[in-house]
C-alpha cells in the first residue's frame, strides 16, 4: 500500500475555489482502478494545543493507493491533467510526501 499526503496552499482567499473543483473530480479519482481512500482535509476546530494549524489557505489530500503503479496512473491521468489546469493559478504551492507503511 502506499499513502501520500499532499499538502496544498492557495493563493490567498482560493481555497475554496480550489477545493470546488477537487470535490467535482473526486468520484473520477475514487473509481480509480486500486484508489482505497482519497479526499481533502481541513483544520479542525476546538483541539487545542495539541494541534498545529495548517492556516485558512490549506488543505491536506490524504490518499491511499494499493501500490505506486496505481499512484502513477493517477497522477499520469487525463482527469487530473484537467483539474490540474483549472486550478495551476490558483495554487500558491504543493507538496506531497509518497510514503510506504512503517
Amino acid at each position: 500500500m502506499i499513502h501520500v499526503l499532499a499538502i496544498i496552499t492557495a493563493k490567498p482567499g482560493k481555497r475554496d475555489e480550489i477545493l470546488r473543483h477537487f470535490r467535482a473530480n473526486m468520484p473520477t479519482v475514487r473509481a480509480e482502478q486500486g484508489c482505497i481512500e482519497y479526499g481533502p482535509a481541513i483544520d479542525a476546530e476546538g483541539a487545542g494545543a495539541i494541534q498545529t494549524k495548517l492556516g485558512p489557505d490549506t488543505f491536506v489530500v490524504i490518499e491511499k493507493w494499493e501500490s505506486l503503479e496505481a499512484l502513477k496512473a493517477h497522477a499520469a491521468s487525463p482527469h487530473m491533467a484537467a483539474y490540474a489546469a483549472k486550478v495551476k493559478d490558483l495554487i500558491a504551492s504543493r507538496v506531497i510526501h509518497v510514503l510506504s507503511p512503517a
